[in-house]
């Protein structure tokens, strides 16, 4: 039988540790090769129909996976858009069978490009109450997701996400 001091234990202890794989953050989900991370959306004015929603999504598998849809018991139903600049107008479609993410590739969702349309607003998001949704993804599935809200007119998430 070996025996260890406290010191020999404990210093083998801490190499142990500083071995094991950080857990992901709390902004963080896995799904299959996907790492989803940094949803946020933000506060909207009164009477608003609509929010978006942003984040940013990983594919660390080497098949191409799509973002097609979402749900979130705050909207009566929730799409993948893209909001472009055409000659000086903004105009804004729903991306047709889903969103792309290609293998390696990092796709992220922000105010002004790609993001998720909340519709049909059942109550608008509040600041410091998460908002509660899921991903479904063509190949990954469904998760489960929480996006941080920002205040009113926010351009970046709340709270040092980026």
């Amino acid at each position: 039988m070996i025996r260890l001091d406290l010191h020999t234990t404990l210093a083998l202890a801490a190499l142990l540790a500083a071995a094991l794989p950080l857990p992901a953050s709390a902004s963080e989900v896995r799904v299959g090769d996907l790492i989803v991370a940094n949803a946020w959306t933000r506060v909207t004015p009164p009477g608003a129909r609509v929010a978006g929603g942003f984040l940013t999504i990983t594919n660390t598998g080497k098949a191409a996976d799509r973002l097609v849809s979402g749900t979130s018991p705050i909207a009566g139903h929730v799409e993948i858009h893209e909001m472009t600049m055409d000659g000086g107008v903004m105009k804004m479609r729903e991306v047709a069978g889903g969103l792309e993410i290609a293998p390696g590739a990092t796709v992220e969702l922000k105010p002004g490009s790609y993001h998720v349309m909340f519709m049909d607003l059942k109550s608008g998001p509040m600041e410091g109450k998460p908002v509660a949704g899921t991903l479904t993804f063509e190949k990954a599935g469904t998760t489960a997701i929480t996006f941080e809200v920002a205040p009113l007119g926010a351009k970046s998430p709340a709270h040092g996400m980026n």
